[in-house]
């Protein structure tokens, strides 16, 4: 349909709605109309706190100074994510946002740090060799730029969803975006084309666009109700179904990193702010009733609860398309993927970025569409991948959901793999995959997929020159991590929100 688009109507707020508020009117403010309508009636989900580096991007390119965005949304900052129980019970590891190690001449480090720990035995931990993973369990951090050889220290954020929220809805109002307060009750579609032309509130009011965002949460007012465009079920590799959330008091140091504890039917999540910590179980109601689930979560928590546990259901997968006709369906409305790697925000910020790098400025063009459609659902479907793998590579059968998921079938991309890197140890993660060769080694080896064979090109240097250079790496490491200072005395220094201010008087 060739209609300029002159107008903007996002449909709901939250992290998702405001995210694309702030990115469109940052890039487009000045040539559009952009308007958001939400509804404090309905509320948001807002349990979502953990990201990845790439929000660090997003944050460059709307211009938001990092002290305050940490400062107003209560942030803490995060180098990776612990996995406890996850390969058995009492084990744990780390997946961390930096390269271990560094390549020797040419090729990637891991090689030849398996073939010296065969040469030598014993049962230490790769990730020793890497700098977010010490740091972080040193507690320690700071802003580091690469010197010479030193690496940096990558990182991205934990913070208040609400307050995330809060933060871009003034960003956004300052560059024009309008906001409406409203519950819609109803979708207007043009006879012929079915494009939406306009969303009725309960009071009467119409929002007519040109381009609709839908970002209503897991309903998928939009793309769903309005354009039926149908939902890829990945309960069969995925089952979990259900989440309960609360936050605690906050009792100990904020640690830099998130932590995810495998449980008896799922796994939870523990993600330290300034002012609280805030917590979750996801699970499969097939596996553990709700009542209990609750139960467990309360019984694990660092601190007094500050709320009732709420409780969230969900299907894992997403929109059969998530663009369609005049629609952009953005978070919950497009799909979801259980936040075990972070990836919720991400997926909102990727969508946004293609959205403006293909922005129909003189119309819907259909190959705009597709192509936008295939690049999100490439996405997804790597996320996918990886998600299962944390699962299938275990060697825990101690109660009926992990022998499901110990029983279940691995779609074939993931089956071809995880085969290579245990024949060859060869990884497999090319562009525009996001999580890349540093991610699948930290999961695979940390659950305990150690490959049966090197590449040969790792025969030709000599074990005590491999020797001395892993040691010399890894006191590196250490030396550098032992410069930062205590996380929670650098977001004091640099960043403190109010509550933490108050905390230390």
């Amino acid at each position: 349909m060739q209609q300029t688009i002159r107008k903007i109507v996002i449909v709901g707020g939250g992290s998702a709605g405001w995210m694309a508020a702030a990115g469109l009117s940052k890039a487009l403010g000045d040539t559009l109309e952009i308007d958001l309508i939400e509804s404090e009636e309905i509320g948001i989900v807002g349990v979502g706190e953990a990201t990845i580096p790439p929000i660090l991007k997003f944050n460059d390119f709307l211009g938001i100074d990092e002290a305050t965005f940490v400062r107003e949304t209560h942030a803490t900052y995060k180098l990776g994510i612990e996995f406890v129980d996850w390969r058995a019970r009492g084990h744990s590891y780390f997946h961390p946002f930096g390269h271990s190690g560094r390549e020797i001449e040419s090729f990637p480090f891991h090689h030849y740090w398996l073939a010296d720990w065969w040469r030598r035995g014993g049962d230490y931990d790769y990730t020793q060799y890497n700098l977010e993973t010490v740091a972080a369990y040193k507690g320690r951090f700071g802003h580091l730029m690469s010197e010479g050889d030193k690496p940096n220290l990558n990182y991205a954020f934990q913070f208040d969803a609400v307050l995330y929220a809060k933060f871009l809805r003034n960003y956004s109002a300052e560059r024009g975006v309008i906001r409406h307060e409203g519950r819609i009750v109803s979708v207007e579609q043009h006879p012929e084309t079915g494009f939406v032309t306009a969303v009725v509130t309960a009071d009467g009011r119409r929002l007519e666009g040109d381009l609709f965002i839908d970002c209503s949460g897991f309903r998928g007012l939009l793309i769903e109700g309005a354009l039926n465009c149908g939902y890829e079920d990945w309960s069969r590799w995925l089952p979990m179904n259900s989440a309960v959330a609360v936050p605690c008091e906050r009792v100990a140091d904020i640690t830099p990193y998130t932590r995810a504890t495998a449980r008896e039917a799922g796994w939870t999540w523990r993600i330290p702010l300034q002012h609280r910590t805030g917590n979750g179980y996801v699970f499969s109601d097939q596996f553990i009733s709700v009542e209990d689930a609750r139960a467990r979560l309360l019984g694990c928590l660092d601190g007094a609860p500050l709320a009732d546990p709420r409780l969230l259901k969900f299907v894992t997968g997403h929109r059969k398309r998530v663009w369609d006709k005049n629609v952009v369906a953005l978070g919950l409305a497009s799909g979801f993927l259980e936040p075990l790697e972070s990836t919720a925000l991400h997926l909102v910020q990727s969508g946004i970025t293609r959205l403006l790098a293909l922005f129909p400025r003189t119309g819907i063009v259909p190959s705009v569409v597709a192509q936008y459609n295939k690049e999100v659902l490439f996405d997804y479907n790597n996320i996918k991948d990886f998600l299962i793998a944390h699962y299938k590579v275990s060697e825990r059968d101690d109660t009926p959901f992990w022998q499901w998921v110990q029983a279940m079938d691995m779609p074939d991309s993931l089956k071809e793999r995880l085969e290579m890197f245990r024949e060859t140890a060869i990884v497999v993660a090319r562009d525009p995959e996001l999580f890349r060769d540093t991610s699948w080694l930290a999961v695979l080896m940390g659950q305990g997929l150690l490959p049966k064979a090197v590449h040969p090109a790792v025969d030709s240097v000599d074990p005590t020159d491999l020797r001395l250079h892993m040691s010399r790496w890894r006191k590196m490491v250490e030396s550098r991590a032992d410069t930062l200072p205590a996380h929670e005395d650098y977001l004091r220094r640099f960043a403190p929100s109010a509550e933490l201010r108050r905390r230390e008087a």
